[in-house]
């Protein structure tokens, strides 16, 4: 079913369904690219920080309370790891293209 539905679209599209799959998992890669970032930066902007390295300096000058910005920082280095993951996925994709 998902097979006829794609051959559809890239024959509608004029595109190779191959290279039409590459460029819709792109497309989707980045849009959870950009929802991490902007997780990211909700935390950055919670603590008036430009960095992972600021909050931690905060933290660690009694800047801010250690509970929750701790756990937050954990989440910080998370999403910073999971952006690295797609960013390079998303080349290796583009790659192929």
């Amino acid at each position: 079913m998902i097979t006829e539905i794609v051959e559809k679209i890239a024959n509608k599209e004029g595109v190779d369904k191959e290279k039409l799959i590459i460029l819709s998992l792109i497309a989707y890669l980045n849009e959870k690219k950009r929802k991490y970032m902007e997780e990211k930066l909700e935390i950055l902007k919670r603590y008036g920080v430009n960095s992972m390295k600021e909050l931690e300096e905060k933290i660690r000058n009694g800047e801010v309370e250690e509970h929750p910005a701790w756990e937050d920082l954990i989440t910080l280095e998370n999403l910073e790891e999971l952006i690295k993951e797609i960013s390079d996925d998303i080349q290796r994709l583009q790659k192929i293209v």
